[in-house]
């Protein structure tokens, strides 16, 4: 799992928040060198795939990103996913558990020297996430009960700020870890703005920021970056956390995430000391645990992994401009739950695991992390789509498809059953998944055109066009369901295969809500709502049968938490739920 993966906050699961798993490598020799003799520093080096498309946390729906490192909340989680004080030393919650009032530490302070008060948090909330003019999926997860009504924040002292819910909020504590921002640097952009009147807030903090410029409470600031090469974070001389002998952590003075562009590479240069962590991929996993005590380094298992990948079609049936956004014989085949049960049915999962995944995983049915204690397992009574080409067979003619002379897939309109399935390239596991499933499918006579497509196109597709057939994606999960919320909500920012342009872009006509697809939303409110942790398991155990049984996403195989870590970095308590730098503050680095 990536570095940035891993301390990017659960709140901003968002897709391509929520969210994405993505492969790490590096771009040039001469970056291995130079990366190399770097580590003789007191540095932590790690990689990711592409440059970050905003430094404004309100407006990021990807991961990684860089607020993991350099904002903090009101609280955080541990290794455990138990909450934490951040920014509050304490709070108190109300009898009737729709107040939660928080005291916060004495004397915090940003990154520029600047006081960090109460007013700061209210900003945050009031003006910024809560503001209608920003669109931000932050604001999704926030949004309590069926009138989706928004908290209400007061400063009630110089250190206490109160947060009310409209009704009791189960899950309103943990996503209070929502990065705070500094309101002495972006209340002004807010209030003023730009030549088509939007707040000049959407253009603010950009990639194209002076790194000086930035302003941030958490253990690092960001000291540099060059476009396309690196990024490199420095300690922030204004954190609060401190040891037990009163110095200052994190202890790390700085993080390089190299920009880097295939997994090969990044496994050429973890092995030749260039990086301090790899995200192990199963193809590798045999060579790198055979060389573990000759490289100097860990292998760290924490079993099933909080991700899940899975392959969806696109069911919007709206149009913009007049034009359909989905091609309308696909959308026909696509909105046929026996269409989407029979392709659960043409793929292969024990193969992938076999082949792709070299034995190290098993396969996923649900849209909740296995690690979470909402997870419902097939020997639980989830519904489950093993291989089985009959059945797929079966359901595609009770679905009104049938074969031709060729043994190719028709609908009853004759018409061939070919699309196409996008995914973002450089992954290589992904884009053998890929090539698997248009394999599988081939088998049972449907042409799959499998198109891996640069990161930055892919979003474009999900997020802007709204415009393609079927994608296959992954999704980094927690333990706390409602922080795929916005995934599962109509109305939500992620809900990708049926996506609602949100604010700012072209408007689209005649989109159609499922039943189910409500259903779902609606339960998603009700669990939320619910304080009693039984009742509320049993309400995320009927949202995963629905999901099963209608397929918006036909889940895949689910990986093992698998990392490499350097020997040189000292204090490693592996999470499967947060990684291995989710204690990144006491971190140490060392000699082998």
């Amino acid at each position: 799992m990536i570095l940035a993966n891993i301390l990017a906050s659960k709140w901003q699961w968002s897709v391509l928040s929520l969210i994405l798993t993505i492969a790490i490598g590096i771009s040039s020799c001469q970056q291995i060198i130079s990366s190399s003799s770097a580590q003789t520093q007191n540095q932590l080096v790690s990689a990711i795939l592409s440059d970050p498309k905003t430094f404004n946390p309100a407006l990021s729906n990807e991961s990684p990103n860089i607020f993991g490192y350099v904002g903090e909340g009101l609280i955080t989680e541990d290794g455990k996913g138990q909450i934490q004080p951040a920014l509050a030393e304490s709070w108190a919650i109300s009898p009737d558990s729709k107040s939660i009032t928080f005291t916060l530490k004495p004397n915090l302070k940003w990154s520029d020297g600047a006081p960090l008060t109460v007013d700061d948090v209210a900003f945050t909330f009031n003006d910024v996430y809560f503001n209608q003019e920003i669109p931000t999926d932050t604001r999704d997860i926030l949004k309590i009960g069926k009138e989706r009504k928004l908290p209400t924040v007061k400063k009630v002292a110089n250190n206490r700020i109160e947060f009310t819910t409209p009704e009791p909020f189960a899950p309103f504590l943990r996503t209070l870890g929502i990065s705070i921002l500094p309101a002495h640097k972006l209340r002004a952009s807010i209030t003023q703005k730009d030549n088509k009147g939007k707040p000049l807030f959407l253009s603010t903090w950009g990639i194209n920021t002076k790194p000086a410029d930035l302003v941030s409470n958490g253990m690092f600031t960001l000291d540099s970056y060059t476009p396309g090469e690196r990024l490199v974070f420095k300690k922030n001389p204004y954190y609060w956390r401190k040891d037990a002998q009163g110095k200052q952590q994190p202890y790390v003075e700085k993080v390089i995430w190299q920009i880097v562009e295939s997994t090969d590479t990044a496994l050429i240069q973890f092995r030749s000391g260039g990086l301090d962590s790899y995200g192990v991929s199963p193809d590798f996993f045999s060579l790198l645990k055979k060389e573990e005590q000759k490289g100097g380094y860990k292998i760290y298992n924490g079993g099933p992994s909080t991700g899940t990948t899975f392959m969806s079609f696109n069911l919007n049936q709206g149009e913009r401009d007049g034009k359909p956004l989905v091609d309308p014989i696909k959308s026909r085949w696509f909105n046929n739950v026996k269409f989407r049960q029979a392709i659960a049915y043409s793929i292969n999962r024990q193969r992938m695991i076999n082949n792709i995944y070299r034995g190290l995983g098993a396969p996923q049915d649900s849209p909740i992390s296995v690690p979470s204690p909402y997870y419902l397992s097939r020997e639980q009574g989830l519904p489950a789509y093993d291989y089985s080409p009959q059945k797929a067979k079966s359901l595609f003619a009770e679905a009104g498809f049938k074969y031709n002379e060729q043994n190719k897939l028709i609908d009853d309109r004759d018409n061939p059953v070919r699309f196409t399935l996008i995914t973002n390239s450089g992954n290589k596991i992904r884009e053998a998944l890929g090539t698997q499933i248009k394999q599988d499918l081939a088998l049972i006579g449907i042409e799959v055109d499998f198109t891996p497509i640069a990161f930055s196109l892919l979003i474009d597709r999900i997020d802007n066009s709204l415009q393609w057939d079927g994608l296959l994606i992954g999704f980094t999960g927690g333990a706390e369901p409602n922080d795929g919320a916005n995934f599962w909500s109509v109305d939500g920012g992620s809900h990708l295969f049926n996506l609602k342009p949100q604010t700012g872009k072209p408007p689209i006509t005649d989109r159609q809500v499922a039943k189910w697809e409500k259903k779902i939303d609606d339960l998603y409110i009700q669990a939320a709502q619910e304080l009693n942790e039984s009742k509320r398991r049993q309400i995320y155990i009927e949202t995963q049968k629905i999901t099963q049984e209608n397929l918006p996403c036909i889940y895949l195989v689910n990986s093992l938490s698998l990392s490499a870590i350097k020997n040189r970095v000292k204090g490693i308590d592996y999470s499967p739920i947060n990684g291995p730098f989710w204690n990144l503050y006491e971190l140490k680095i060392g000699a082998d």
